[in-house]
């Protein structure tokens, strides 16, 4: 027999799984210092498929303003900075024989509210995940009583621990969105 606490076990790990990937997807934007998680949406043509660059080399940091990537293969360097150069991210790499060195331009104004803009939009998405999860546990609840599993205080119980689970892991998207902003904000 499923109770109210079963669905919330079921549904609390996707709600962390929600908060991972937004904190991953805004790893990967710009603060205007140097930190490799800044290249892991970079993809190398690499014998005959598109592959992330760090199955291509090694990347590192060297100082707040430059990256490294170290090429494993010889003949994969051109391709590595090219890949680096069309990623859209503003960055000029510069091979100097296996190791390419990607200086890391500091952000104008305009380019810092571009970022804040995109933080907020992401996490507005991630919020959203958010919801149709409660939404999903909520049905989940709902019928558990019209199976007569559970009564209605404890459905009206289960609605209220949805919500309380909802603001407690929309919250934690604003304090990291809040972060993120000072982060880029941060000259």
């Amino acid at each position: 027999m499923m109770t109210v606490r079963d669905v919330l076990q079921k549904f609390e790990p996707r709600m962390k799984k929600a908060i991972e990937a937004f904190q991953h997807e805004i790893a990967s934007i710009r603060t205007g210092k140097a930190t490799t998680s800044l290249l892991d949406r970079v993809k190398v043509e690499a014998y005959g498929q598109q592959m992330p660059l760090k199955q291509v080399g090694n990347i590192g940091v060297l100082d707040v303003h430059t990256l490294s990537v170290q090429v494993w293969d010889k003949s994969m360097v051109s391709a590595t900075e090219k890949a680096i150069r069309d990623a859209n991210l503003g960055l000029n790499p510069a091979a100097d024989g296996q190791t390419i060195r990607v200086s890391i331009p500091p952000l104008t104004e305009e380019r810092r509210k571009e970022y804040v803009k995109l933080t907020k939009k992401v996490g507005e998405d991630s919020k959203v995940v958010l919801r149709n999860l409660r939404r999903d546990l909520i049905h989940e609840v709902e019928k558990l009583e019209k199976d007569k599993q559970i009564n209605e205080d404890d459905k009206n119980r289960g609605k209220k621990d949805a919500d309380d689970l909802l603001h407690k892991y929309e919250k934690q998207i604003v304090e990291l969105i809040a972060q993120k902003e000072k982060e880029i904000m941060a000259v």
